[in-house]
């Protein structure tokens, strides 16, 4: 007789409101969302069209920041705030350069957990587990991840589209110094970041929308996304407009040179 698969086990999902991650879904093309999350996306679409752009230089970051940390050195990663699965996925980013790569994912999404079993494919050489713990608790996080990876080895902490929906008064940057105070020298934080800087009206707007619908927007400058990384030495070239760090290692997305995208990213690492 064989065991329930924990990962898919029934999951309750909250269908009355919009959840970030299913509107991520929704505007990268996915089927993973319902009909509140559509409804709102259109919302977001009507303040700015590019939307779906924004979603897809996001991802276009990651695949990127986590080749270069690959190509550098970095065998594992800890992704939290995953998302819904879209391919490729960070794992195989990571793989694809080094097989031997260990990867954690973290949510507290149920539709991410009912799609864990896709996430947990990994190379033979390497290792893929998924989390189900809440940004909000890293305690949780860093005891479930030390189950996989090793905490005296350099570690990639990957915090992308995700740190916008946590507000300052919610601890933001007291849960980021207390997940990187977890990981020693040579690790680093790759992330990314929504602001308002260029699109001040349409940003207030989606704030206030989404603030209606229960879902917290806390977009930042570049000098408050910039503080993320006070502790830490930058990569080349900074914090900059997401899809102009280190664009030659990965292909354009379609539509992100037809204005300024809103969001910034970075990379840096722990002296």
């Amino acid at each position: 007789m064989t065991g329930q698969n924990p990962y898919q086990r029934a999951v309750e999902i909250d269908t009355s409101k919009p959840h970030p991650a299913r509107m991520y879904d929704w505007y990268l093309g996915g089927k993973d969302n319902y009909p509140v999350d559509e409804q709102m996306g259109r919302q977001m679409l009507t303040l700015d069209p590019r939307v779906p752009v924004m979603a897809r230089v996001n991802r276009a970051f990651m695949h990127r920041a986590t080749r270069w940390l690959a190509e550098n050195g970095i065998r594992q990663f800890l992704d939290v705030g995953t998302g819904i699965p879209t391919q490729p996925n960070l794992h195989q980013i990571a793989q694809g350069i080094a097989p031997d790569a260990r990867v954690v994912y973290c949510d507290n999404d149920p539709i991410v957990l009912a799609h864990a079993a896709a996430l947990l494919r990994s190379t033979p050489e390497g290792v893929t587990e998924y989390l189900q713990a809440d940004m909000r608790d890293p305690a949780s996080i860093v005891e479930g991840a030390k189950e996989v990876l090793d905490f005296g080895r350099p570690i990639a902490l990957s915090l992308v589209a995700l740190l916008h929906f946590v507000s300052d008064e919610d601890g933001a940057h007291e849960l980021v110094d207390r997940l990187l105070s977890e990981l020693p020298s040579g690790s680093c934080l790759m992330m990314t970041h929504a602001t308002a800087d260029f699109t001040p009206e349409e940003s207030r707007a989606a704030t206030e929308k989404l603030k209606a619908a229960g879902v917290t927007l806390a977009l930042r400058s570049r000098e408050e996304f910039a503080r993320f990384f006070d502790s830490l030495d930058l990569v080349e070239p900074g914090v900059v407009v997401v899809d102009k760090w280190h664009p030659e290692l990965g292909e354009p997305v379609p539509g992100q040179d037809d204005g300024v995208i809103p969001g910034y990213g970075a990379v840096g690492r722990k002296p």
